[in-house]
């Protein structure tokens, strides 16, 4: 590390980022006649430099990560590194960050940009996810949590641009190359994967032309083990409304009877869970990146840059589970928590006759997620007065299968040995009991439904942006713009799903040695002792038995047996179809049109420097969605809980065409001063808008071919969606103390209206028959028959013979149901997002420190992000409309993903050694509003991580390092919760993972 001291003024300050940085566009400023500091800091301490750099000197508020050095960021994940970030927190998706949410603000809210330049997404939201790029071609990220006129619109929490390396920007041969081995303790396959990367750059002609090729290769085998309850959880009031045989009318609930201890009052709520199950589940990912950039600048006014990226993931997955289904039958013995939410502490049911399921499942998926784009930038300074800025690029991300199995596909086998079931959630993990379930044979196994799905998505993108800057020399400077963006998304799926859920063939249609017996309670880490702690009947020991079954053995031996219905590209029905069409096929453009214009000065109030910018954007934008799906008429009681969709006619498709548009007038201002030399007061105030995610402005609605006897489920697109609205204002002071030290405090107020609310709708679309609640069903209860299964045989003795059309067996000697006239419709509850007249008022504190000690090589930073996101969710509120007992229950519009964020990262820097240890802290939020069937809350429950990353520059050779790293190495698990902790949705465990390497840089 060198330096050279200097006469400090403002511009100075700010210039080591310029001189250093690799990323930046060529910095022209006046001569100064003052001496300059010339800085040529590497490492840690020169990222945070430059980092802070930037911060200091930017128009508003930024938070930036620099790259420690060519090839070298300071994470091989870029939202490992933005999670460092005040403000910042992310989501992780199989231990490794996935996407990002600012100031409260989900992934959709935040805006992220390669190069200045919106990339296309494949997931249906708005959200780019970080696990598609590595991070070795990357020099850095900014975060503008600020608006200005010139930045592209749709962050609301904030804008991140991933700045990638330019040859020109940093003249001369450099090169590096690194390796290293990655041991993912979350497998069980135990097994090391490589992970590779290089980038070359170097200039020619006088550093007039510059060539940067990056490539990265690398290769992962994870992991997680799952605890879950299953499609959720099934709220109801204490208060029964109408009571036949002693049950709660609703399918669902719990009777008032002595079997019922503590249970919930008439004024209090209760749950039920839906099902538990037990998933095991492995992956394997290969990555490839890379990227070729070629600049040429014939003339110090001209700058052209041609750059082509691509980006390709593909990830497979197999996974194994177990699971018990609750009937609801009303033999329940169950103990409850106290009001006035009241969960149960053990839940459960007997079934007198057994013969009731014991599922266990098996999967595998394979997807490639691939993207392209190529771009291209000239700059131009026209005079000494005007610059303009020409960008244009041509993208697409597309998700297709990558399996012969399809992109997902799901196969059940179950034992029908199961006589009760029980849960127990007082402890960290639910711990699930069955009847009869540890002595399970392989010759009890059968097959059930399977599904095997298709699913393609490509997302196209076309933008041409225009810049310039006008210098109004002592009256300051204007930036103009306008920008062309259009957005084409195409989706489609179809499934070949068998609802076989009842078993089909015979005891020994199925080789006993497919199916080898493991265990669960070794796999599954809680905190509590869980499987030991039991608190259920002591007549039934905890499920400790899985079969981890040969998918494919049992696969191809299904299709021998048992092809039936619908089939795939293969012939039979245990294979994916290709044939898009019969199923479901949407198509939606979004063409928007932006202009903006921006005055710039700066001047000085006494001694005190500032600038100020005041500008104004226009945003028009058109949507249309065209959509086909598929419709159904008829309805089938096929399995105690299962309703499963047809159609009786050969064409069942539906079309559909929606369109949506809106325009915006959007102000800013930022005002920055240095009150006193190194202190900065900021304040800005601007008006944002956040478009609705992809998906929710698709077009057409779709239902799930299996529905229950609660009713079924689907979801509605709105291309007619506003975006949110926001007014923000905010206040920040900056204290720069010593070259790598600062610490600053910031305020942020955010007024945000016309929400979108993914409500639950209840819908009778296609007007289907439910048998499961028709005449037959009714006559059933009126017989004083009440189980499920005692229902549907009653119906069958009484009505088969006179009614053979509706009331018959199928092939498999399961009783088949159909609706017929006069049964009450099907109730569908639909995901439908709307805008919502409401709004609320986000606001909070940000605080940061970073410190270095003198000359020792150790430093510090820490940061503390505090949010309010007004009124929190009332757990105890149903969403209820009224009824006869109760007064309907009042709307709830609340924030999800706001949360608390904490980082404290301690650095150590010198003789050779570079050191990093850093604790990620995010508070408990409200993820999601609904689950189960209605309107019910999920919380991700509070979660840490501690990483580290360790190199050492060995001096033997110049530029060789190797480096030791570690990713959760505390092992946390992430957990997911209801109304209640003890409403467990899913519990999971990932591990720790390690990473040995060397680099070699020149």
């Amino acid at each position: 590390m060198q330096q050279t001291l200097f006469k400090r003024t403002r511009i100075a300050t700010s210039l080591s980022l310029a001189l250093s940085a690799t990323v930046l566009n060529p910095v022209y400023a006046e001569e100064q006649n003052e001496e300059i500091e010339v800085i040529a800091v590497k490492g840690i301490r020169g990222s945070l430099i430059k980092s802070m750099d930037l911060k200091r000197s930017s128009d508003g508020i930024v938070d930036a990560i620099n790259a420690e050095d060519i090839g070298k960021f300071p994470d091989s994940n870029l939202a490992e590194s933005l999670q460092r970030i005040t403000g910042v927190s992310i989501d992780r998706q199989n231990g490794e960050g996935s996407r990002v949410s600012v100031r409260g603000f989900g992934a959709d809210q935040n805006l992220v940009m390669l190069n200045g330049r919106q990339m296309p997404v494949t997931t249906g939201s708005r959200s780019f996810d970080f696990a598609n790029i590595a991070s070795e071609a990357i020099s850095a990220v900014e975060v503008q949590k600020t608006s200005q006129a010139k930045n592209s619109t749709g962050g609301i929490g904030a804008t991140i641009d991933v700045l990638t390396h330019r040859p020109l920007s940093s003249p001369g041969l450099k090169a590096t190359f690194g390796a290293k081995a990655v041991d993912d303790t979350s497998t069980d396959k135990g097994s090391v994967t490589p992970e590779l990367s290089g980038l070359y750059s170097n200039t020619f002609a006088d550093d007039k032309f510059g060539i940067s090729l990056s490539a990265s290769y690398q290769k992962r085998e994870s992991g997680n083990q799952q605890a879950q309850v299953g499609t959720g959880w099934r709220s109801y009031p204490g208060i029964v409304d109408q009571d036949w045989s002693g049950n709660n009318a609703e399918w669902g609930g719990v009777p008032k009877d002595d079997n019922q201890i503590n249970r919930a009052g008439e004024d209090d709520i209760y749950s039920v869970p839906q099902t538990t199950i037990y998933r095991f589940e492995e992956q394997q990912r290969e990555r490839i990146n890379g990227q070729l950039v070629l600049q040429y600048q014939p003339t110090d006014s001209i700058r052209a840059t041609l750059d082509y990226t691509m980006m390709q993931n593909d990830i497979d997955t197999q996974h194994q589970d177990v699971s018990a289904w609750f009937n609801f039958v009303p033999t329940q013995e169950s103990t409850w928590s106290d009001g006035p939410v009241s969960s149960p502490l053990v839940y459960s049911e007997t079934y007198p006759d057994g013969g009731a399921d014991l599922s266990m499942a098996a999967g595998m998926s394979g997807t490639r997620d691939q993207s392209g784009s190529l771009g291209f930038n000239i700059e131009w300074d026209v005079t000494d007065r005007l610059a303009l800025e020409l960008d244009y690029h041509d993208s697409y991300a597309e998700r297709t299968p990558n399996s012969p199995h399809g992109s997902a596909a799901n196969l059940s086998t179950a034992a029908f040995i199961r006589t009760s079931a029980a849960t127990d959630f007082t402890g960290e993990i639910p711990v699930l009991a069955v009847g009869g379930g540890n002595a399970v044979r392989p010759e009890d196994m059968r097959v059930t439904g399977s599904v095997f799905g298709n699913s393609e998505n490509r997302s196209e993108i076309d933008q041409l942006q225009i810049n310039g800057v006008f210098d109004l020399e002592d009256a300051g400077s204007i930036d103009f713009g306008l920008a062309l963006t259009n957005v084409n998304n195409h989706s489609k799926s179809v499934n070949v799903q068998r609802n076989d859920w009842g078993g089909v063939g015979q005891a020994g249609d199925l080789d006993p040695a497919w199916f080898p017996a493991d265990t669960i309670h070794d796999k599954l880490d809680g905190s509590k002792g869980d499987f030991s702690d039991y608190q259920g009947s002591a007549s039934t020991d905890p499920l400790n038995t899985i079969f981890f079954w040969d998918f494919e053995a049992v696969r191809a031996r299904a299709a021998e047996l048992y092809t039936s219905g619908e089939v795939g590209d293969c012939g039979n029905a245990f294979c994916p179809s290709t044939d898009y069409g019969r199923d479901t096929d949407r198509f939606t453009q979004e063409e928007s049109v932006s202009a903006y214009a921006q005055y710039n000065y700066e001047g000085e109030i006494g001694d005190m420097p500032f600038d100020v910018h005041v500008g104004v954007r226009y945003e028009q934008t058109d949507v249309e969605s065209t959509s086909i799906v598929s419709g159904y008429d008829t309805a089938t009681w096929i399995a105690e809980t299962e309703v499963a969709l047809s159609s009786t006619v050969s064409d069942n498709r539906v079309y559909q065409t929606q369109k949506g548009d809106y325009d915006y007038f959007l102000p800013n201002v930022n005002f920055n001063m240095e009150v006193v030399d190194d202190f900065y007061v900021r304040a800005a105030f601007s008006q944002t808008i956040g478009r609705p995610d992809y998906t929710s402005i698709q077009g057409g609605t779709t239902v799930g071919t299996l529905a229950n006897r609660g009713g079924g489920s689907g979801t509605s697109g709105n291309p007619s969606l506003l975006p949110l609205e926001s007014t923000n204002y905010d206040l920040s002071t900056e204290w720069y103390y010593d070259d790598a030290s600062y610490v600053s405090v910031g305020y942020f107020r955010k007024d945000v209206k016309n929400f979108i609310d993914s409500g639950k709708v209840n819908s009778n679309i296609y007007n289907i028959a439910d048998p499961t609640n028709g005449a037959y069903a009714q006559a059933a209860v009126n017989a004083g028959i009440v189980g499920d299964q005692e229902q549907r045989q009653w119906i069958y003795d009484n009505y088969a013979s006179s009614d053979p059309d509706h009331v018959f067996l199928d092939d498999n000697g399961n009783i088949q149901i159909v609706g017929q006239a006069g049964d009450p419709d099907l109730n569908f509850i639909l995901d439908q997002p709307s805008n919502s007249s409401d709004s609320s008022v986000i606001d909070g504190w940000e605080f940061a420190v970073q410190h270095f000690f003198g000359e020792s090589g150790f430093g510090i930073q820490a940061n503390y992000t505090l949010v309010n996101a007004g009124d929190s969710y009332d757990n105890a509120n149903l969403g209820r409309p009224a009824s006869d007992s109760r007064p309907a229950d009042a709307e709830q519009n609340v924030l999800t993903n706001i949360s608390d964020t904490a980082n404290a990262i301690l650095i150590y820097e010198n003789y050779g050694f570079q050191a990093r240890l850093a604790y990620n802290w995010r508070d408990e939020f409200l993820n999601s509003t609904g689950q189960g069937t209605g309107a019910n809350p999920q919380y991700t429950e509070a979660y840490s991580q501690v990483d580290f990353n360790v190199s050492y520059d060995i001096a033997a050779v110049e530029g060789l390092t190797v480096f030791f790293e570690g990713l959760n190495i505390t092992d946390e698990k992430t957990r997911v919760h209801g109304r209640s902790t003890t409403e467990v949705l899913n519990y999971t465990q990932t591990g720790a993972r390690y990473s040995l390497g060397a680099r070699y840089t020149f």
